[in-house]
């Protein structure tokens, strides 16, 4: 088929793009790739739409080639086609080299073992290190453009295989110290420094001169793959982590260096420090991050290098170069920051944090760096948070929360006064103006005013319960501010039972420094004050949460009160909810009697019969049993299991679980018959099975999506059916056919299985002719046989004979298909392969030994599937 024209491409490229997983999987699909490969070298096609078709290869590299022999093949034809473009001017060169590089990246091909990966590395590195390609190549006012590109599909290789470009520091390191572009090769150069430090260090070898080694190491010869192979621990070298303060045997510290060594990376660091005033903002900041993560846990490297970009940096603007001093900051710590340093990085961050018109991305980001300043954060004797030693009142006035800031500036602030109440006591006694902690409890009073406001937003209640929250565990150590916050609290229900949930929530998260009081402060309110009937639901789910053994009998009037409001099954089982948690609690007598009153008096079945089973439950199980058999545990005994119907057995029975497969799949003896390919499945069970359904998927797009086989029952011993598997080939082409069976078992679960991959061989597509007239069998095989050429091929073989001869090799694979018979030398055959191809087989002149054949089909790809088939007749038996 010739190129595709520039209305077709752009519908096909249309239709991938609205939904690339069902174009890949119809019958287009396979193709696509195919495709595009081969019209990027059309002349038909103008180049913004080749530029067009590899923007898609950029953007879905694994839909297009899917696994590594693929990827090799396209890299490899992208490379093809970047030699063969003109030395003219042209948009494609670049889209070129990302495709070539996307490809081996992307589609795991990157490895010593590929032709591509030989090729496409060397011609990057050249590239990039400026050296004459000549202008056969591409002309001189491409190359500045070429070279960018090479530098960021180097970084990205060295990105997704750690080690690649270790051999080649030493001349990265001399380039560095030319004229060119220093931002690309700087990150490359740091990024390739710190992954062969890493793959070193675990090897527990040193750097073995990588960083002295000039050009002549790489011109001609091999690529040099040995630190990439040793580091096949994929790193992430723009993530914003640092090594542990004290590294294991494998870390950074295990790697020795020789004095000379030691230099020499010394003096690359500062090369690229002095040099980093060149690169954009971002860039410095990856930069910093890359080397300090490099050095941080190298023994004999001090960090001072950073010391003259730390001048440099403490007054800069940009977000991002500030972030990476205060990783400098956290990593190095005294070691590179004087208590100057740390005064005036930490004064820069409040003062800009105060800034009126700031963003509040940007403000969060200060404030977030405020919390997270070391100096701010020293641990006492138990663990809980101290006095800062660098942040004060004073500093932070104006960093105050309100209730008139955003919601996540206000708890970001809020954090920052939780900080301050730790000084609170100190102030009140020189008698100074309101301390952090009568402002923080202001605040929070003021949270839940809003809160209360029946019909408000609940964006408030939320935000007063994340406020409540963040309080409690930045100071649950200090009882003078938990006392007042559970009291609010529970003033805060009393005014709106609505907020239950939100009560629930915080509970079941809180330390039990909060939590304790607070559920008792909350069940008092609940059992003191009978709520009306809409607000009674609320009560309920409340008390479901903080009852237990203590207060019983206000707790057991409370529900005698609640049962005659009950009138529908919600609240109904509201209440019993309440009643399991008593039970769970070891409440006794008390409940029992409120249980048989239940009984009888609530008006639903089912919330009937729950009150019978806790009391039959209650009065025949002693406490250990009760727990088990109310607990949420796996692992309870059947008793419990069989008796309560909402533990999590019941709940397991509702899931589809993984098994092992008591199911044994194969593919039975074919039989040539109807006007599409069937699979006989034989069956085999280990133990009894259910409605089971078997779901098949083919591994590629050679066949279309096949439907499920339904069985009602199978079980052990007994003979089965043969179960029938329609095949819709798209080509007439082997295949392997992935199988997952969902099934029931007589315990009344629900399982699912992955059984082993079915084969489909090429024989089982074989379909045979209409049966023609009596005595015209020949002719109608002429016919076929002239109708293959000029269209399809021909082709000769010699197939071994067995000892039975030609005529039983025939009887027992081919007699559905013969059209005419001269037994036992001669047979004519024709098979029809769907969907819509024909293979026709001479079988005459047979001998001893064997029996030339001479075949004709109209599809040329049938032709090597049926030489291996008919040379393996023999064989087969």
């Amino acid at each position: 088929m010739g190129p595709l024209g520039r209305e077709t491409w752009a519908q096909r490229l249309g239709t991938f793009r609205a939904s690339p997983s069902a174009f890949m999987a119809g019958p287009e699909g396979e193709d696509l790739g195919r495709d595009l490969l081969s019209d990027l070298r059309s002349e038909k096609l103008s180049e913004p739409m080749k530029v067009a078709l590899l923007a898609l290869s950029l953007e879905y590299p694994d839909q297009l080639w899917p696994d590594a022999p693929a990827a090799e093949a396209a890299a490899t034809s992208l490379l093809d086609t970047l030699v063969l473009l003109p030395p003219r001017p042209s948009a494609l060169r670049r889209p070129l080299l990302l495709a070539a590089t996307t490809a081996l990246a992307a589609g795991g091909a990157l490895n010593p073992a590929s032709g591509a990966s030989g090729r496409l590395l060397p011609l990057l590195l050249g590239l990039a290190s400026g050296r004459d390609l000549g202008r056969s190549f591409c002309p001189a006012s491409e190359q500045r453009p070429l070279q960018a590109t090479a530098w960021e599909c180097l970084r990205e290789l060295e990105s997704c295989r750690p080690g690649l470009l270790g051999g080649c520091l030493g001349l990265l390191r001399a380039l560095l110290g030319r004229e060119g572009p220093a931002q690309p090769l700087s990150l490359l150069l740091a990024l390739a420094l710190r992954n062969a430090l890493v793959i070193q260090a675990r090897a527990g070898a040193g750097l073995q001169g990588l960083l002295t080694a000039g050009e002549s190491s790489m011109e001609g010869g091999p690529w040099n793959w040995m630190l990439a192979e040793e580091g096949e621990v994929h790193l992430q070298p723009q993530a914003p982590s640092w090594p542990a303060a004290e590294e294991d045997e494998c870390g950074l510290a295990a790697l020795e260096l020789s004095p000379e060594e030691a230099r020499e990376l010394r003096a690359t660091v500062a090369q690229l420090l002095d040099a980093s005033y060149l690169l954009t903002p971002v860039a410095q900041a990856q930069l910093l991050w890359l080397l300090g993560w490099a050095l941080q846990g190298l023994r004999g490297q001090p960090p001072v290098l950073f010391k003259p970009q730390l001048v440099r940096l403490l007054g800069t603007a940009q977000l991002t170069l500030l972030h990476a001093v205060l990783a400098l900051k956290a990593a190095f710590g005294e070691a590179l920051f004087t208590a100057q340093d740390e005064a005036l990085l930490l004064r820069r961050l409040t003062l800009a944090a105060q800034h009126p018109a700031l963003p509040l991305p940007t403000h969060l980001f200060y404030l977030h760096c405020l919390l997270n300043f070391p100096e701010n954060w020293p641990l006492g004797p138990t663990g809980e948070e101290a006095a800062p030693l660098l942040l004060g009142s004073q500093l932070c006035r104006g960093l105050l929360p309100s209730l008139l800031h955003e919601p996540m500036a206000l708890l970001a602030r809020l954090h920052l006064l939780c900080l301050l109440c730790v000084e609170d006591e100190e102030k009140e006694g020189k008698g100074q103006d309101r301390s952090p902690r009568h402002y923080l409890e202001e605040l929070l009073a003021g949270l839940r005013q809003r809160a209360a406001l029946d019909g408000g937003p609940r964006a408030l209640a939320t935000l007063c319960f994340q406020a409540s929250y963040l309080v409690a565990h930045c100071l649950a150590g200090q009882p003078v501010v938990l006392i007042p916050l559970t009291q609010g609290l529970a003033q805060l229900y009393q005014t709106r039972p609505a907020l239950a949930p939100h009560f629930v929530d915080l509970l079941d998260h809180v330390g039990p420094e909060l939590q304790e009081p607070l559920r008792v402060a909350l069940r008092q309110e609940v059992v003191s004050r009978p709520g009306r009937e809409e607000a009674l639901r609320w009560h309920l789910q409340m008390l479901a949460r903080v009852a237990d053994g203590d207060a019983q009998s206000a707790t057991l009037s409370f529900l005698r009160a609640a049962a005659a409001h009950c009138t529908d099954w919600g609240l109904q089982q509201a209440l019993l909810r309440v009643c399991r948690a008593l039970l769970r609690a070891g409440v006794g007598g008390g409940l029992a009697d409120l249980l048989q009153e239940l009984a009888r008096q609530l008006e639903d079945p089912d919330g009937q019969d729950h009150a019978r089973l806790y009391y039959i439950l209650l009065a025949h199980l002693a406490g250990p049993k009760l727990g088990v058999a109310l607990g949420p545990s796996l692992a309870a005994p059947a008793l419990a299991s069989s008796l309560v119907a909402e533990n999590q057995g019941f709940a397991a029975a509702l899931m589809v679980q993984e098994a092992p497969a008591p199911i044994r799949l194969s593919v039975g003896p074919r039989r040539a018959e109807g006007a599409v390919p069937v699979l006989r499945l034989q069956v085999e069970v280990l133990e009894p099975v259910y409605s089971l359904e078997l779901r098949f998927r083919v591994e590629g797009q050679l066949y279309a999506p096949l439907g499920a086989v339904h069985v009602p029952c199978l079980c052990p011993g007994r003979p089965t059916r043969p179960l029938l598997l329609p095949l819709q080939p798209r080509r007439p082409a082997p295949a392997r056919l992935a199988v997952r069976a969902l099934y029931s078992t007589p315990s009344g679960l629900t399982c699912h299985a992955h059984l082993p991959p079915l084969l489909v061989a090429f024989a089982d597509l074989f379909l045979p002719f209409p049966q023609p007239p009596e005595g015209a069998q020949l002719d109608f095989f002429e016919e076929l046989w002239d109708s293959c050429l000029p269209k399809g091929t021909e082709s000769r073989l010699w197939c071994p004979l067995g000892p039975e001869g030609l005529e039983a090799l025939v009887s027992r694979h081919l007699e559905p298909f013969v059209v005419v018979a001269q037994p036992p030398v001669s047979y004519l055959v024709a098979i029809r392969l769907p969907p819509d191809s024909r293979l026709l087989l001479r079988l005459e002149a047979a001998q001893a030994d064997g029996v030339p054949v001479a075949l004709r089909t109209d599809d040329w790809a049938v032709l090597p599937l049926a030489g291996d088939y008919l040379r393996g007749l023999s064989a087969a038996g």
